[in-house]
């Protein structure tokens, strides 16, 4: 099997292919070749296969049809521009996110014109799709009405990757992911950010800055569980999806006090007075807008799992990402 990761240098990225690599399979077929590609080039694993990597701009329709043209039978488009950078940068946005997906839809749609070819495509959304007013719980059925531009452009995708399956140009799974935390590394252009810096940093004794109020309430789930949606995805019987080829993932509803109660009661209350609250009326005005809490029946029986705590949550950063250890 010839796997191809786009967005493979992110996160996300990083640990699909490493948990590829330490799978070795995908739905009991070998993994023989990986092709990794984002905008700089990924770290090569280990791997007994092939691997290459590629630092391309996956808004070059070109560069599309170069990745395509190796025909991997499975394919993860993670590559995107985040939420806050989306929409401080209009037309970045729209290249990137719809562009690029549109270009690479295409280009898979052209290379079964030219010999028979139907790869399963896992694409990541976003939660970011559905808009205000919400109700207590929102389930699949609920109308696409995004209130930022990167949640207009994942649902334009989500529109496609339905359309390009019913055609049968290819096999289309996506997957409406939580906000991740808690998101290792430094902090990003998301306007979610704040919601792992405030759990990261104090768990090394850096202080961390929290510009929306502790009432506000989101959906929340671990890179270890968006690595699980995406395997997944990627071996899952996709008739049961029918048409409606994109679902919500499952998460956990929070609120930030929530979030911070669970460090204190893993980390005590020296992290927590790391925690400095900081009003951001950009920040505050993109967040109310956002959903908080979903009805994930659908994906449940799908087979998609996620964590059932905040607590879970945490300790899976710290067993991932410090060691099984904490404080700075």
């Amino acid at each position: 099997m010839h796997i191809l990761i786009i967005g493979a240098a992110g996160m996300v990225g990083r640990k699909l292919t490493q948990a590829l690599v330490k799978a070795g399979t995908v739905g009991g077929k070998p993994i023989e070749r990986l092709t990794l590609a984002d905008i700089v080039a990924a770290e090569a694993p280990a791997f007994a296969g092939a691997v290459e990597t590629l630092a391309v701009d996956v808004s070059d329709a070109a560069v599309a049809a170069q990745l395509v043209g190796k025909r991997p039978d499975l394919i993860f488009h993670l590559a995107a521009i985040v939420s806050g950078e989306a929409e401080a940068d209009f037309e970045k946005g729209y290249r990137i996110n719809l562009d690029g997906t549109r270009y690479l839809l295409e280009a898979i749609r052209l290379e079964g014109a030219r010999a028979p070819y139907n790869p399963r495509l896992v694409f990541t959304s976003s939660i970011a799709v559905f808009g205000a007013p919400f109700p207590d719980a929102i389930g699949d059925e609920f109308f696409s009405t995004p209130l930022t531009s990167y949640g207009t452009q994942k649902a334009i995708g989500e529109l496609l990757l339905n359309d390009y399956s019913r055609r049968g140009f290819l096999d289309g799974v996506g997957i409406r992911l939580p906000t991740i935390v808690v998101r290792p590394g430094k902090p990003n252009l998301a306007a979610s950010g704040f919601f792992s810096n405030i759990l990261r940093e104090p768990l090394v004794g850096i202080e961390a800055v929290l510009p929306v109020s502790r009432d506000v309430r989101h959906w929340f789930a671990s890179p270890r569980a968006a690595v699980g949606f995406l395997l997944h995805a990627a071996s899952m019987d996709t008739s049961k999806l029918g048409w409606r080829r994109t679902v919500s993932a499952p998460g956990l509803s929070a609120t930030v006090g929530e979030e911070i109660e669970a460090l204190r009661r893993i980390a005590g209350d020296k992290a927590v007075k790391l925690i400095r609250e900081e009003p951001n009326e950009t920040i505050i005005r993109i967040v109310d807008g956002w959903a908080r809490n979903f009805d994930t029946r659908r994906a449940l029986s799908l087979g998609f799992v996620a964590e059932a705590s905040m607590d879970g949550i945490i300790r899976a950063h710290i067993e991932d990402e410090l060691g099984g250890k904490i404080g700075g």
